[in-house]
């Protein structure tokens, strides 16, 4: 009984290591392009510095040179060495420096609020210009 479970269970582990690459290998296929694509986007404007976020987590920042059908060029802006990228490598890239659309949504918060503030607080402390004191 024991040698026919180990048997069973040797099969299903072998399957299971077979079937997984396949789909893997898909999804990272979709993804590359995707990236490719936007390196391709990126690199029409070669004086913007990008960001590529790698997928160990490590961060690089430069400047494009070339864009190959597997690999791209980076270039470092701090001492001008170029470094070969594969697509594969790459979980994001995107143009370095800009100001995201949350942290303008926040700022914008913040500045609504504290004009809401102005014209409500200020009408009540002040009752009307008949005080003098405090930011009336």
């Amino acid at each position: 009984m024991k040698t026919l479970l180990a048997i069973t269970l040797s099969v299903i582990i072998a399957a299971l290591s077979f079937g997984l690459p396949a789909t893997a290998s898909a999804q990272s296929t979709a993804e590359t392009e995707k990236i490719r694509a936007k390196v391709q986007t990126l690199s029409t404007s070669k004086d913007s510095q990008i960001e590529v976020k790698f997928r160990d987590r490590t961060k690089l920042k430069g400047y494009i040179e070339s864009v190959e059908p597997v690999t791209f060029t980076l270039r470092d802006p701090k001492d001008g060495t170029s470094q070969s990228i594969a697509y594969s490598e790459v979980e994001s890239i995107s143009k370095a420096g800009g100001v995201s659309a949350r942290t303008w949504l926040i700022l914008g918060g913040v500045a609504a609020g504290a004009v809401t503030t102005w014209l409500i607080v200020k009408p009540a402390m002040c009752d009307g210009g008949a005080q003098t004191r405090g930011i009336c």
